[in-house]
């Protein structure tokens, strides 16, 4: 599915390349079609591809160190927290440098999550945690929205498709903006793995060997709030596919471990986002619909029917 949806997000639109004459379209730097698929579609699947990526993993990392499958960024104020950085930036053209602005959408996606860890801390249960992270985000989406009350005519576009994750004329400048990043939390990535298999076991057998569990979880949500920083500074919050992905492979891989589960998430992740893209740019051709629209309509629907599909077999 994945490869597939990666020949069809290169060939489909206006105009219609046929896969076979891909080759000399990626190879011809003259002609129109050339053109085409390696500044516009290339760039822009590519970039799909690593946000479903580090979005699929993050959700993974949040999902199984708070041992919900409820916790995703959107409930814990690290996706409205980045948004709300860049959304002032945009608005009120601050004086950042491009290559900046995926260190200050972490700074917010670390400080909206870190404020739902720390408040929930003493609730002492997930459920609290959750509650409160949906709470912070609300505050976080008032931000956003007041701040483009701000905006004028032209930014007012730019923000608004910003708000609601877009791959519209992105390119290579925003997968370069993303991609060292990526680089750098991929080892990170990998080292919080151990500490998920910790987790999984229950703070108490946890904390008898040795590990702290708070620590361990402010631990992965930093990790996977850079993950989730980057994607929502090059493309906007696209939103509850940390959801759906995790929860695909979980069904996928029953009784894995999260090691095992990563890569199914990680795959998973850019396959939606992908297909979600590809449907959002020639599904109403010649209007491009929003790729969070899509994405949240597929994730939170998806992922409700396999929570559903999960209670029934575990009370059967």
């Amino acid at each position: 599915m994945l490869a597939a949806g990666c020949v069809a997000a290169l060939c489909l639109g206006r105009p219609v390349i046929a896969p076979a004459a891909l080759p000399q379209a990626l190879t011809d730097p003259d002609s129109l079609t050339g053109v085409v698929v390696r500044e516009i579609r290339l760039p822009r699947m590519l970039l799909g591809l690593c946000a479903g990526v580090a979005l699929g993993s993050a959700g993974l990392l949040l999902q199984e160190a708070l041992r919900n499958p409820l916790a995703v960024p959107e409930l814990l104020g690290v996706s409205a927290g980045s948004a709300a950085v860049v959304a002032a930036v945009t608005v009120f053209g601050l004086p950042v440098a491009a290559a900046a602005v995926p260190g200050l959408a972490l700074a917010g996606g670390i400080a909206g999550g870190g404020v739902c860890l720390l408040v929930a801390r003493r609730a002492g249960n997930a459920a609290a945690m959750l509650l409160t992270g949906a709470a912070v985000a609300a505050a976080l989406n008032g931000v956003v929205y007041a701040i483009t009350s701000m905006a004028d005519q032209f930014q007012l576009g730019l923000v608004f498709r910003y708000v609601l994750g877009s791959l519209v004329g992105a390119g290579w400048p925003e997968l370069a903006m993303m991609a060292p990043w990526l680089v750098v939390a991929a080892p990170a990535l990998l080292c919080c793995l151990p500490l998920l298999g910790v987790l999984g076991l229950g703070d108490d057998a946890a904390a008898s060997l040795g590990l702290h569990p708070d620590r361990a979880r402010l631990a992965v949500l930093a990790v996977a709030a850079v993950l989730v920083s980057v994607v929502v500074a090059a493309c906007g919050p696209i939103s509850w596919v940390g959801f759906l992905a995790p929860m695909l492979a979980r069904a996928l891989l029953p009784s894995a471990t999260p090691r095992a589960r990563l890569g199914w998430a990680a795959l998973l992740g850019g396959t939606i986002t992908v297909l979600a893209d590809l449907a959002a740019r020639t599904a109403f051709h010649p209007l491009e619909l929003p790729l969070g629209a899509f994405t949240g309509t597929v994730g939170i629907v998806g992922g409700l029917l396999l929570l559903r599909a999960r209670a029934i077999a575990g009370s059967g």
